[in-house]
């Protein structure tokens, strides 16, 4: 397993790849995990899918994650702790608040979420993820977001990218109770661009078990 296995990034790519499969099925079935982008149709041109995570860039928020890995953050079952003891990963489990000892470098690098849209609609626009018939950016943020929040990151992603030839077509938005599905593309209305999906306890625990399942078949 490479470095980037080690502390997290692939797990949340395996995430994203069952998130979307699962909610939105079709093609995103047929993803498979790359680089440069993370998630890539099986052909390399059709589907490209860039993977992130944003947090709060505070001390407060050092500290909860702190507090997280060292198991001080009540209200989890020990059914739970044992999990994330086992397998290092505790995204998906509960509602957010818990870091796995293999995530903590995959959240302590991580920045807010204006600026990683920033840093990635440069990146996507320059063309360091290559060409493909669709692009997309998948944006893991252990806080809770609302539709509000949703809004505010498509629309500013949106005016990011207007001027450039490459560009992404689709925003999603993660937090562990939702997944924002937002159509980038011009000509639409801003009522009819963005589709939430609820993920409920069951289909979180199930996502967290296969990309755990995945990270074993990769060790």
């Amino acid at each position: 397993m490479d470095a980037a296995c080690k502390f997290g990034t692939c797990f949340f790519e395996e995430y994203a790849q069952i998130s979307l499969a699962s909610l939105l099925g079709g093609e995103f079935g047929c993803l498979v995990n790359r680089d440069r982008p993370d998630l890539q149709s099986t052909d390399g041109c059709s589907i490209g899918i860039e993977v992130t995570r944003a947090m709060e860039e505070s001390r407060k928020a050092e500290e909860e994650l702190l507090k997280d890995v060292a198991g001080i953050t009540p209200g989890i079952s020990e059914k739970d702790i044992e999990r994330i003891l086992e397998y290092g990963y505790a995204y998906g489990l509960r509602t957010g608040k818990y870091v796995g000892a293999k995530e903590l470098a995959y959240w302590s690098m991580a920045l807010p979420l204006r600026r990683i849209l920033e840093i990635k609609v440069s990146k996507v626009g320059n063309g360091f993820y290559g060409r493909f018939d669709r692009m997309g950016l998948y944006v893991f943020s252990r806080d809770n977001l609302d539709l509000t929040d949703a809004v505010l990151a498509m629309n500013y992603t949106i005016s990011l990218q207007k001027s450039l030839d490459i560009r992404y077509n689709h925003l999603y938005l993660a937090d562990v109770d939702d997944l924002f599905v937002c159509n980038l593309d011009e000509g639409l209305r801003e009522s009819s661009r963005l589709v939430r999906y609820p993920i409920t306890q069951d289909q979180r625990k199930d996502f967290y078990l296969e990309a755990v399942r995945r990270q074993a078949d990769k060790a």
